[in-house]
């Protein structure tokens, strides 16, 4: 008999019931577990409203250069890392590509934890037959390689931004308003955040031709994104910070992100219509 450890068994809270969308694949990335940041409650809702043939983590998954600084990790990040080791366990294949931010998960580049393989980058064959490069994409950030400290820089200042939303948000929690991002909403008002933006997809997009694929798939800038750069399908899962989404595939191949803050904001906004009663808000 094989004897697992308590906190993989389901954790009472879960809904069994709960329907589920079946996707071919789905890729999520830049959730940073180990941070306040995380929306570990939507996360953990995406989990187990959707399964999957594969699943891809495209890097920024556990967030170590804050677990550096300071231990951090509620129970509801166990719950998130117990749903992914669930899917691996009942057959999805999971993927496992680390980011600058789990970094040290690349010291153990092929081999498998749990069911989950890890891999530098990988390459993914849709259903009508195109072949994506799966990447993280630090690599093509030109902070990350030329000035390690001032993406340490960055970051803090990041943090503390995101410490900032999180006032906002308990704020509107308060005033029965919906999640909403203001990290998101400077970086799309910020021009210097959409020039690197476009130079970054631009960079990805390039090395995708490079190699031959398709169309490339990362996370890395917390923008979730579907956009044709030359011969180059260039997709972006987006993150679990900021905006909360991420890109799945149907079993015909077609690419799409799915909202999934605005989802919940949708399902809710529904159930007030109808008149009734709202279950308990989704941080």
């Amino acid at each position: 008999m094989i004897l697992t450890p308590e906190w993989f068994d389901e954790p009472a809270h879960f809904d069994k019931g709960r329907p589920r969308t079946t996707y071919r694949t789905v890729w999520i990335s830049d959730t940073h577990l180990g941070t306040p940041g995380c929306n570990a409650e939507l996360l953990l809702d995406f989990l187990r409203s959707t399964d999957c043939q594969t699943l891809y983590l495209v890097g920024d998954i556990v967030d170590g250069w804050q677990l550096r600084k300071g231990w951090y990790w509620p129970s509801r990040h166990n719950d998130v890392v117990r749903c992914v080791l669930k899917q691996a366990k009942r057959g999805t294949r999971v993927v496992y590509v680390p980011g600058n931010h789990d970094e040290a998960f690349r010291d153990y580049v092929g081999l498998h934890f749990g069911g989950v393989e890890i891999m530098p980058e990988a390459i993914h064959e849709t259903a009508d037959g195109r072949k994506l490069l799966i990447v993280h994409g630090d690599e093509f950030d030109g902070v990350v390689i030329y000035a390690k400290w001032l993406a340490f820089l960055g970051d803090h200042a990041y943090t503390m931004l995101l410490k900032f939303n999180r006032t906002v948000n308990a704020v509107r929690r308060w005033f029965k308003l919906p999640y909403w991002s203001l990290a998101a909403h400077l970086k799309k008002k910020v021009k210097n955040a959409v020039a690197f933006i476009s130079s970054f997809e631009e960079a990805v997009a390039r090395a995708a031709a490079e190699r031959g694929a398709d169309g490339v798939v990362c996370g890395h800038i917390h923008s979730a994104e579907i956009r044709q750069i030359g011969d180059v399908t260039y997709y972006n899962d987006g993150d679990w910070v900021e905006s909360c989404t991420a890109l799945v595939e149907h079993a015909d191949g077609t690419m799409e992100i799915l909202d999934w803050a605005a989802k919940v904001r949708a399902e809710k906004a529904a159930v007030r219509a109808a008149g009734r009663p709202v279950a308990a808000e989704v941080a």
